[in-house]
């Protein structure tokens, strides 16, 4: 198994976040991982991603080429790296703020209104984590509840006070996957 999977979006969107704590998460249930942050030049409202290599195998390289998985919380990130999306690969979007659908009929789409189970939470920054927990269900790789005990472990003090809040958004985030 190797999952390649591509996160972006625009700073503040928690993207960078998001694959930190999968690779944490991997981590903790003793699989290879790789990680590697790109921001643009400005952070929040600027454009970011990462790349995060999920596997039994070692990985040789933390650079992807073409990704298997695609998870984009804007509309230019779907512009610019749905191409590069392997054939059969899966496409998560961020349904509340990209409008459009991917053109492409070789993959698997999945959108997930992941802004609006945040607000419906009554924050809106928890988006990345309703997506995650969207990610959990499609990728069936690392389990939910590893990375609940991952983020109690990885969040910084601040970030603790929140942790039951974005253990539900993320949760809503699995739950609302359609098979």
């Amino acid at each position: 198994m190797e999952h390649k999977i591509i996160f972006a979006g625009f700073g503040g969107q928690g993207v960078i976040s998001m694959g930190t704590l999968m690779a944490y998460s991997a981590m903790a249930e003793n699989k290879n991982v790789t990680f590697y942050p790109a921001y643009g030049i400005a952070m929040r409202g600027g454009t970011a991603n990462c790349s995060v290599i999920i596997s039994d195998e070692p990985v040789a390289s933390p650079v992807i080429a073409c990704p298997n998985v695609l998870v984009v919380m804007n509309e230019p990130s779907l512009d610019l790296f749905t191409a590069k999306l392997q054939e059969g690969g899966a496409l998560l979007a961020n349904s509340s703020l990209i409008r459009k659908k991917a053109e492409r009929k070789d993959i698997r789409s999945y959108y997930i209104p992941v802004n609006d189970i945040a607000e419906e939470l009554g924050n809106g920054k928890m988006a990345n984590m309703a997506m995650t927990g969207a990610l959990l269900k499609i990728m069936n790789t690392v389990s939910l509840e590893t990375v609940f005990q991952t983020m109690k472990k990885t969040f910084s003090p601040k970030l603790l006070k929140a942790v039951d809040i974005n253990r539900e958004a993320m949760q809503k985030g699995f739950d609302a996957v359609q098979p």
